[in-house]
């Protein structure tokens, strides 16, 4: 019988469920898919009653408009002047202006109110504690020694030693964010710093060489994939390579899928949030193109996604690019009968002769034919977690 969500508990065990009907792909009209609406429904209640999001920041609001509206950077260019203002203003490096400010809000819906918010930097006020989830981490045994009242400045000062302060203001993201949907930014800040927490407790066993970042290496990557312990052989692989592969479950209203914290050496964090085999290689390989695109241009940025949406920004569909590429070479996939049989038996040959997880290929077809409900037994449902549940758990 559907109840009422009335603690965290509850709504973890919503969440399994809500898992288990996404991957049917039911007809809405269906009791799977009336029963997937209400959960849903109740999911939102429960975060909303629970938790309390504060206004975007004007850059975030942007951003935000540009995702759902499906705008490109050059889109803006025409409300801010000029496409030079528009990159410095997407990057946070420089303020609007009050003609940026009207048009902005004519034409994109935002609220003046919104972009008129001046930006708080780190240190120049102190951070609201109690706007943190800290009932969640608590439960979560996270920062375990730290007493409520000095939670946030735990949280800024684990990331200001690790070279990420300027990254991350004082519960503002002046990161990259990917999400379809307003993330709760000082649950983010939390999240990022746990993960940072957790790398630094256990660093990497190689030192970071920048120049060794490159397709190839990526390649070699997505070859630990057909073994059974493939993700904590990739954890081992970074490892060596300076950069820590880090688990940690997301915080809710984060909606995260992984990240790229950059630091004192690179952490790449994966929240397990779908629990499957292809999910898994495509979130590293796509946090891996981050940090490719880092080596590459030499501008240093952080990122957090939800890959369950598309993303009109240039960065985000390059990344998703090189990891689909990676993984699978338009190439090879372009003559490959996976193409178009879209069975058991094309996924295994075509696995078979590039030597990755079948469930790799398997989600290649789910992604690219819109249907989710083919080779649902081929994705590795509920594989990966299991592997890394010591650190999940937390």
């Amino acid at each position: 019988m559907l109840k009422v969500i009335r603690d965290e508990k509850s709504c973890s065990e919503v969440l399994v469920r809500v898992d288990e009907l996404a991957a049917l792909d039911p007809d809405p009209t269906s009791p799977e898919g009336e029963e997937l609406t209400i959960l849903a429904i109740l999911i939102e209640d429960y975060e909303r009653r629970t938790y309390i999001i504060e206004n975007p920041t004007p850059l975030e609001a942007i951003k935000f408009r540009m995702d759902q509206a499906g705008l490109c950077q050059r889109d803006l260019i025409p409300f801010i002047g000029s496409k030079s203002k528009t990159s410095e203003v997407l990057s946070g490096r420089r303020p609007l202006s009050l003609p940026m400010i009207r048009a902005l809000s004519e034409n994109l819906d935002i609220p003046a109110e919104v972009l008129i918010q001046e930006e708080e930097h780190l240190g120049e006020q102190p951070l609201d504690i109690t706007k943190f989830p800290q009932k969640e981490i608590e439960r979560r045994g996270w920062f375990s020694r730290v007493s409520a009242e000095n939670l946030g400045s735990t949280i800024v000062s684990i990331l200001n030693s690790f070279g990420s302060g300027e990254l991350l203001l004082a519960a503002r993201m002046s990161a990259h964010v990917r999400s379809g949907r307003m993330m709760d930014n000082y649950s983010l800040l939390a999240w990022a710093a746990w993960t940072v927490f957790k790398a630094k407790s256990n660093p990497p066993a190689g030192t970071f060489d920048s120049a060794v970042i490159d397709r190839a290496f990526l390649t070699s990557i997505t070859k630990l994939s057909p073994s059974d312990s493939g993700p904590l052989e990739a954890r081992d692989y970074l490892s060596k390579a300076g950069i820590s592969l880090v688990v940690a479950k997301h915080l809710p209203r984060t909606y995260l899928d992984g990240a790229l914290i950059l630091g004192t050496f690179p952490v790449v964090a994966l929240t397990l949030r779908h629990d499957r085999i292809d999910s898994f290689w495509f979130t590293l390989l796509h946090e891996l193109a981050h940090l490719l695109q880092v080596c590459s241009s030499g501008e240093s940025c952080s990122y957090f996604d939800d890959l369950d949406v598309d993303s009109n920004e240039d960065v985000e569909r390059e990344a998703d690019r090189i990891a689909r590429e990676t993984l699978i070479p338009d190439s090879a996939w372009a003559s490959s009968p996976a193409s178009k049989l879209r069975s058991p038996e094309a996924a295994q040959h075509l696995a078979r002769q590039l030597g990755i997880n079948p469930a790799i290929v398997a989600g290649r077809i789910r992604h690219d034919s819109g249907d989710y409900r083919k080779l649902s037994r081929m994705v590795g449902q509920g594989q990966v977690r299991k592997l890394f549940d010591t650190i999940v758990s937390r």
